[in-house]
């Protein structure tokens, strides 16, 4: 469905707080017109687990979303997004291999840089982007991208003083050798309440290796800012956290700093999980809520054609969760370690396809689409960042 040309930006200077495979193939449902309105919800499909009824010490059971602004339009394949201290927001186009940073107050757009050496194809290209915690002090960027030959991970400074185009020096790698394939590539990357970098990668399509603990592939990843196994890791001189996974490209820590992830199925259930350090999350012998013994089940789970998430932020006591063949917004309320109420949906073929979700200041969320990803429609101003108010 046609969608008119992108508004013009409404956004005031906001202070974001925090960072942070498409199932089946493409996804061509039409959508609603785009704009600034109060977003009507559905309520999950009877399938979806999770907790029937809410917790005294959960959110409410029932929420809302706003889209109060679009803050830009005219992006190129929009993966990863971080925000900077002062509200701003650097954007990885993941085929054009550029980071540009998006203004919060207005929604300018400048090209900082481009990162040498990737190589984009598939599902592959530059994916997630995070800020270091010191920003401040060592003004570092950090991407997950696709090479030649693997996914890394590498720093690079931002230069501010120099020319647009031009501030970006060159990459640091600090973490190499993670499998790279046509698809599930995962790509997340945030850094956590302890400092550390964490980063979701998928298992290339080689199931066998989301087992195998002396891959990459398939884990959730810990490391230091240069990129060491951190102490306290499941194995001291192993980067790896958590094991069993498929392709995971959602990150986010809670109000009590635990780390939940969503995941991609197969051709059955899609995922959110609380992740622990060195427990096994069962793919490829689990797929959802199997009920075996030695496999950690998902707290929620859904029909691959109503998810396929990839950003995950929290705000306002809930888990926020973008789908991209679902074409929705997933709100989890979170009590303990269970979903606190039904997960409820919005926004739902009204934006088409959703990469990524960033919590903002007070309760708010920057939500980024993806038609431009060579498995959308896209239409006048896409891809485009949308700013929400939820509840």
């Amino acid at each position: 469905m046609h969608r008119p040309a992108l508004p013009a930006a409404l956004a005031a200077a906001v202070l974001v707080l925090a960072a942070g495979c498409s199932s089946g193939g493409g996804d061509t449902s039409g959508r609603g017109p785009a704009g600034p309105s109060p977003a009507s919800s559905s309520a999950s499909p009877s399938d979806a687990a999770a907790s029937p009824s809410p917790s005294p010490s959960g959110p409410p059971a029932k929420g809302s979303v706003t889209v109060t602004a679009t803050l830009t339009g005219d992006l190129e394949s929009p993966w990863g997004v971080a925000a900077l201290p002062g509200g701003d927001l650097l954007v990885a186009s993941r085929d054009g291999g550029t980071i540009s940073r998006v203004s919060a107050d207005g929604g300018e757009k400048t090209e900082i840089g481009s990162v040498p050496g990737v190589a984009p194809g598939g599902e592959g290209g530059l994916l997630g982007l995070a800020v270091s915690p010191s920003f401040a002090s060592d003004q570092m960027v950090y991407a997950y991208f696709t090479t030649a030959s693997d996914n890394r991970i590498a720093r690079m400074l931002y230069d501010e003083s120099k020319p647009a185009g031009q501030q970006l020096g060159a990459p640091d790698t600090v973490l190499r050798g993670i499998p790279k394939g046509v698809v599930h590539n995962g790509g997340r990357i945030a850094f956590g309440p302890d400092k550390m970098l964490y980063a979701g990668t998928g298992e290339t399509g080689e199931t066998g290796l989301a087992q195998d603990k002396e891959s990459l592939g398939g884990k959730i990843l810990r490391m230091t800012p240069d990129g060491r196994p951190v102490h306290g890791n499941p194995d001291a001189d192993s980067v790896v956290y958590s094991y069993g996974h498929r392709n995971v490209q959602g990150l986010a820590w809670d109000a009590d700093k635990r780390l939940w992830a969503a995941e991609f199925g197969q051709n059955t259930w899609d995922e959110l999980n609380l992740i622990e350090p060195g427990r096994n999350y069962g793919w490829p012998e689990a797929e959802g809520k199997a009920g075996e013994a030695g496999f950690v089940d998902p707290v929620a789970q859904w029909r691959t054609e109503e998810a396929s998430p990839s950003g995950i932020a929290y705000a306002a006591g809930s888990i926020w969760m973008a789908g991209l063949r679902g074409e929705r917004l997933w709100r989890i309320p979170l009590a303990g370690a269970d979903a606190s109420a039904k997960p409820q949906a919005f926004l739902e073929e009204e934006y088409g396809r959703l990469r990524t979700v960033v919590a903002a200041g007070g309760d708010g969320l920057w939500l980024v689409t993806s038609e431009t990803d060579g498995r959308g429609t896209p239409g006048g101003g896409d891809d485009r960042i949308l700013r929400l108010e939820v509840r």
